[in-house]
């Protein structure tokens, strides 16, 4: 049966060729790329390109509206879109919300592989007559197939492993098991180990798989491997367990994967200026900087990024969108490595000053200096500074009434895109950029060094390595303007150092939600209120205001129970195969 292309458009195809780099003026002279069937595909070099490029557009970015900070102890999304039911015990084989809609999605990524393995099944049959595009390109795909199997696997554990692309006459043979846990790591291993064989350490074209970006993924899924939830999971089933390594072996090849990269010597944390919020600031919007390992490009005029747009107060007439949750704003540090505490009477007067550099390039808060306001705005804030507080204010005839700023949701401005918390998204933002009107171009970063550093600490920490992992946390907390830890710090102290670490360091990276899941901590990190700040500014005599902060729920109660460590496997799956079993403590 001839297997039609997978569809895609000339503006999606024109995109990616924009994105990576490529021109090439005969191929979108083209007839529309879903006339060809397969067998014009695989006679034609140019399309194979065109194919490898669709691939990439399937992998997930961060930058969607919905972010899966949202569904972590992060943020809350204010729109909902099904995050609700992810935060409490609604999440269910029957409704996966935000899960199965925004950010596992279990069908998309199959497909995904399915086009992966039609490849390898057709490559060798494409008339290439450059030996050195062939095996590229092989090497992306192996790349990619790797990444979607490490998607899903983070969210269900062990799946079932499809290699080869069945036809629609196959709906027998598509019905298979899942394998168990350590069989796909092992294949997503196997697939990056053959990318590393194949691609080049760097690519011409921005935005193409290279040799570290299949190096770093794999430290990825290995550290994820290592990790308690899957050495002692909540029910010892295949594809709950990895079983048969042990703990010992296990971080052993999470570090040397992680390794790999750090003793190449072509990374290093990016540190363009002596300011630490800068310097973070610009890990994310400097592109191809030192730090970065491979990322999702964007231009601003084809395929731009709506990030700020989704995430900026509605003072500017943005959508409000993922805003940080105080749970997540009250761990930041001081700035001299002390915990902050709204128990602490000089911290509650004053809670956004001194804090570790981070919080004031991740988080926009009550009173932070922003961009200059939209023209309907401006008179009511020449300044530009963010307003989620409200506060007493006396006209002429000494009256007081209460002003309520222009990024609340009772804002004079705009009142529906208001943040629920009192704080609203800073990182990856562009400062110049006004997002009412205009896409941004920054790059989602897939894979950064810092979070190499930070996979080699765990694995030495766990293996009892303590004067291994701290110069690689302080490598971490120097860049960022905290002081290093000193050698005093071992054992479960230096793991919990390094936890924060890893939460403000890649905050909003899309690990949270995974890594409070893959140490167990969930019960505790995801149960509770979402809580937000409210902020009152009291009128003193002399017209000054005395400022309160009181922590409140946002309305948003979450409960994370021992079954939500996996997710569901769909109950429409489980009826399409009896075969796939469902994962521990939800309904058979």
């Amino acid at each position: 049966m001839k297997r039609l292309f997978q569809h895609f458009t000339y503006m999606f195809l024109a995109a990616m060729l924009l994105v990576s780099g490529a021109c090439n003026k005969d191929l979108l002279n083209k007839k529309p790329l879903n006339d060809y069937r397969d067998e014009d595909v695989w006679k034609d070099p140019a399309l194979v390109v065109a194919y490898v490029n669709n691939l990439y557009l399937q992998m997930r970015h961060g930058f969607n509206e919905v972010m899966i900070s949202s569904i972590s102890d992060e943020s809350r999304f204010i729109h909902n879109y099904e995050t609700q039911t992810v935060v409490t015990e609604a999440l269910s084989p029957d409704a996966l919300g935000a899960i199965g809609t925004q950010f596992g999605e279990w069908e998309k990524h199959y497909r995904a592989i399915r086009n992966c393995n039609i490849f390898f099944e057709m490559v060798d049959k494409v008339p290439f007559t450059d030996q050195a595009q062939k095996d590229r390109l092989t090497g992306e795909v192996h790349f990619m197939r790797a990444y979607f199997y490490h998607m899903l696997v983070k969210f269900w554990g062990g799946v079932p492993l499809v290699k080869q692309p069945f036809s629609l006459e196959d709906r027998a043979a598509m019905l298979i098991p899942r394998a168990s846990f350590k069989e796909c790591v092992d294949f997503i291993v196997e697939d990056c180990d053959k990318a590393i064989s194949i691609l080049p350490v760097r690519h011409e074209q921005p935005g193409r798989a290279t040799k570290y970006a299949a190096h770093a993924l794999k430290s990825r899924i290995l550290l994820f491997a290592a990790s308690p939830l899957f050495t002692d999971p909540i029910e010892k089933q295949p594809f709950t367990w990895y079983e048969g390594v042990s703990a010992e072996d296990r971080y052993k090849k999470a570090l040397a994967a992680a390794q790999a990269i750090i003793d190449s010597n072509v990374f290093t944390l990016y540190k363009p200026t002596s300011n630490p919020v800068d310097n973070y600031t610009r890990v994310f919007l400097d592109k191809d900087n030192s730090e970065i390992i491979y990322s999702r490009y964007f231009n601003r005029q084809f395929q731009g990024t709506s990030h700020d747009k989704f995430n900026g107060p509605n003072g500017y007439h943005n959508w409000g969108g993922n805003v940080p949750l105080e749970n997540f704003v009250s761990g930041y540090q001081m700035n001299d490595g002390t915990p902050f505490s709204w128990a602490n009477t000089a911290h509650a007067a004053k809670p956004y000053v001194n804090r570790d550099p981070r919080f004031y390039a991740t988080i926009l808060y009550h009173g932070a200096k922003w961009k200059k306001r939209p023209s309907d705005a401006i008179a009511l804030d020449p300044v530009g500074e963010i307003q989620t507080a409200r506060w007493e204010k006396k006209n002429d005839q000494g009256v007081v009434s209460v002003v309520n700023g222009l990024d609340t949701r009772s804002s004079a401005i705009e009142n529906w895109n208001g943040t629920y918390t009192g704080y609203y998204l800073r990182k990856f933002m562009d400062i110049n950029l006004d997002a009412q009107f205009f896409l941004g171009d920054q790059a989602w970063p897939w894979f950064r060094y810092a979070e190499i550093l930070l996979n080699a600490a765990e694995a030495h920490i766990e293996l009892g390595e303590y004067d291994k992992a701290r110069p690689l946390i302080n490598q971490i907390r120097t860049r960022a303007g905290m002081p290093a830890l000193d050698n005093s710090v071992t054992g479960d102290a230096l793991r919990q150092a390094y936890r924060y670490e890893r939460r403000y360091e890649l905050a909003f990276e899309e690990h949270r939600y995974h890594d409070v899941r893959r140490w167990k901590i969930g019960e505790t990190a995801f149960s509770g209120p979402a809580n937000a700040i409210d902020i009152m500014g009291k009128l003193n005599p002399d017209n000054s205001l005395t400022w309160t902060y009181k922590v409140v729920n946002s309305g948003q109660d979450r409960v994370f129970s021992e079954k939500h460590y996996l997710a569901p496997i769909m109950a429409t799956e489980i009826r399409r195969n009896k075969d796939v079993l469902q994962n521990p403590k939800y309904p058979k």
